[in-house]
């Protein structure tokens, strides 16, 4: 093993936290992992990590040698792009992790335009809503709605989605249409709950028409993390659904699903896509966020 394997060890059980973390994203062996950073301690004679049963901490010589290796390893992946002409045809593998919905209407369908422009990436797409430890697993980014907050990511704003409130024909001939959003705490009508995966409750409708504004926080017979998952419930009629409109747009001209509150304004999704703050942005993550730019403009 070289000097460059010892530093890209160190640096991984950094970012992860863990011996057994890093290894995985390293595809090497835990033994092999733990070798190359005792090799490293010992060649400067500084011990950089405090190693437990249970966690793995930075040493704050190992967290002010982090910094330095980290813009090290970043120097030598762009002087190899620029040798290699990447920077001119990004090439490698770009892990990524995308709300699901998003990843059916939106990117799924681009993919073929995007390998058409970039035939050398290839994309490794995790689809869920769930929090993601972007550092720990080792990915390239994230997309998500909603604010990120993380101190070790760097979150860009990329747009919003419009948002509109829906329900299927058959729920509003069981349970009448509701002229007005308050109508939706009444014991009469219920929504699909959508889960926010940090915390576990229930996201509420936010909808505004003109100077009234209002939070809707209607009962469920059914809520979901996911948001395919979601969509499903409502087509069911389980229950209102507030939707993005990209969502809802071919099921409405179908006859699936319904627009309530046309008169109202749902408060518009804010999209981001994140990467560790630490991490070198390559050539392939460039052209993914400007893809991801291009895209939320159409929507």
């Amino acid at each position: 093993m070289d000097r460059f394997d010892t530093l890209l060890a160190f640096v991984r059980v950094v970012e992860a936290g863990s011996f057994t973390k890093a290894a995985q994203t390293l595809h090497m062996s835990k033994t092999t992992v733990s070798q190359l950073v005792q090799q490293l301690e010992a060649r400067l004679q500084v011990k950089l990590l405090n190693r437990t049963t249970r966690q793995v901490k930075v040493t704050p010589e190992g967290a002010a040698y982090y910094e330095r290796v980290v813009r090290v390893l970043g120097d030598l992946e762009e002087a190899d792009s620029g040798i290699t002409g990447e920077l001119a045809a990004p090439r490698g593998r770009l892990r990524t992790d995308v709300p699901s919905p998003f990843a059916r209407f939106v990117l799924m369908p681009a993919l073929p335009d995007f390998h058409r422009r970039y035939p050398d990436i290839q994309i490794d797409m995790g689809v869920s809503d769930r929090n993601i430890d972007v550092i720990g697993e080792n990915v390239d980014c994230v997309v998500r709605g909603g604010e990120i907050t993380l101190p070790s990511l760097v979150a860009r704003h990329v747009g919003d989605l419009p948002l509109g409130v829906y329900a299927a024909p058959g729920y509003l001939q069981e349970q009448g249409t509701p002229a007005h959003p308050q109508e939706l705490e009444t014991a009469q009508h219920r929504i699909v709950g959508f889960l926010r995966s940090s915390s576990g409750t229930i996201a509420p409708i936010q909808i505004r028409r003109e100077a009234e504004s209002l939070q809707i926080h209607a009962r469920h017979t059914v809520a979901a993390d996911d948001g395919n998952a979601y969509l499903a419930a409502g087509l069911a009629g389980m229950g209102v659904l507030w939707l993005p409109r990209y969502m809802a747009r071919d099921h409405v001209a179908r006859g699936e699903l319904i627009p309530l509150f046309e008169d109202w304004q749902a408060d518009a999704m804010p999209m981001y896509l994140a990467y560790p703050q630490n991490r070198h942005v390559s050539a392939k993550l460039r052209v993914f966020m400007a893809w991801i730019d291009e895209l939320m403009a159409k929507i």
